[in-house]
């Protein structure tokens, strides 16, 4: 059995090899279009969203929910940029990724501290489940690039 696992194990290993390289991409393209596409959403900035900041007791929420949408759609940039510009100028690209990353985590730790509070991870509805996973997901690649940058 061990001797299967193993040459399971060589196989995948030979296939993957040539890939390793660009599997910290994956991350990066996942995070940086997605984040990119939440801040989208949300421009124009709809006064439903004003005022569903403000019954959360946000102070400024007008000027708060367009550092949001904005905040998300440069993040999201930032990480993608970051790889890019890394290849070239490996200080300003990781700058930029380490930037971004921790912007998504500041983001991320609000959503979940703000909009979804009363979802859990073991608890709730299904769709607020996956979707809190979803949100977790976001908040862990975000601090990966905070800390990792473009080291990798």
């Amino acid at each position: 059995m061990i001797i299967i696992m193993k040459q399971l194990n060589d196989i995948l290993e030979k296939i993957a090899s040539p890939l390793k390289t660009y599997s910290n991409y994956l991350l990066r393209i996942g995070l940086g279009i997605s984040f990119f596409l939440h801040g989208y959403g949300k421009i124009p900035i709809q006064e439903s969203f004003i005022n569903w900041l403000s019954s959360k007791g946000i102070p400024f929420a007008e000027t708060t929910a367009h550092l949001i949408a904005w905040g998300e759609m440069i993040s999201g940039i930032g990480i993608l940029l970051g790889g890019l510009i890394g290849t070239k100028a490996s200080v300003t690209g990781n700058l930029i990724t380490r930037l971004s990353g921790g912007a998504v985590m500041i983001i991320m730790i609000g959503a979940l501290l703000i909009a979804h509070s009363h979802w859990g991870i073991f608890f709730g509805e299904r769709g607020s489940l996956l979707f809190a996973s979803e949100q977790l997901f976001l908040l862990l690649v975000g601090t990966y690039f905070a800390i990792k940058g473009n080291d990798g």
